[in-house]
């Protein structure tokens, strides 16, 4: 669905592929049984390609969700807002 409320996520749809890619390549890893080491370190690359999606995400989320609740004179958007990051980063901290 195409909300104008929300920012543009499309322009990560090819980092997403490039991570579906890597994780298929650990799984033709496994299959042929490759050495642990080998694979951790593709599992550690996948790891830090999925922050780095979190992260522009999270960005964009911070510059246009949040920045848009908290110039707008809705108090319980605000509000919303707010706890919706406070519980975000508390899952994160878990």
């Amino acid at each position: 669905m195409n909300d104008p409320h929300h920012p543009d996520h499309s322009p990560e749809i090819r980092r997403i592929r490039r991570i579906i890619g890597q994780l298929e390549g650990v799984q033709k890893m496994i299959e042929s049984r490759r050495y642990c080491i080998e694979i951790l370190n593709q599992t550690k690359a996948i790891g830090s390609a999925v922050q780095s999606l979190e992260a522009v995400i999270l960005e964009k989320h911070l510059t246009h969700c949040i920045h848009s609740a908290l110039s707008s004179e809705d108090q319980a958007d605000q509000d919303a807002k707010i706890a919706e990051l406070v519980d975000l980063f508390k899952k994160r901290m878990r």
